[in-house]
């Protein structure tokens, strides 16, 4: 399961698949199609033909939020829908959290006190269940155009991920 922050304006409000249309998805999904985590071609429409392999695509808060930035009440009045997902599966065995508000969303989502599991790009945590809780600054163009999160930083994460889920 990848937890993003929210439908982006230009993306997936637009588009009805979640990061698709946007610069976030153009890194995710290149990403996923590199790793495996994905199979076909990314074109930013519904309709390109991209299939997510072994993964899902979900998002804190479900409504675009005013100045691309979920408030607290967004987030908490959100965490019920991101709850029903995350129960829904049958026992994910990773999760991974595209920035803190992803992070602590899922914490909140699943019961889990915050403190016990910061929130750091790279970091793996072993939530109580057994699922793997994995962090990345989230692949937006803010982040990449400020040089926190390169595009090798972001596929190091998935990679790293993938490893883990294979080994």
């Amino acid at each position: 399961m990848i937890v993003g922050l929210a439908p982006g304006l230009r993306g997936a409000n637009r588009t009805g698949r979640p990061f698709t249309g946007d610069y976030a998805g153009d890194l995710l999904y290149r990403t996923l199609l590199k790793s495996g985590f994905a199979a076909g071609s990314y074109g930013a429409a519904p309709s390109d033909g991209l299939e997510l392999r072994r993964a899902r695509i979900t998002n804190a808060v479900r409504c675009v939020p005013p100045q691309n930035k979920p408030e607290t009440a967004e987030i908490a009045a959100c965490g019920r829908f991101l709850a029903t997902e995350l129960a829904a599966l049958p026992r994910p065995k990773a999760i991974l959290a595209l920035g803190g508000i992803a992070h602590n969303a899922v914490l909140g989502a699943s019961g889990l006190r915050r403190a016990r599991y910061k929130f750091a790009h790279g970091a793996m945590h072993e939530l109580p269940d057994g699922t793997l809780l994995a962090d990345s600054y989230h692949c937006s163009r803010l982040n990449t155009n400020t040089g926190r999160l390169t595009p090798a930083m972001f596929e190091a994460v998935i990679a790293a991920l993938a490893d883990r889920l294979a080994g």
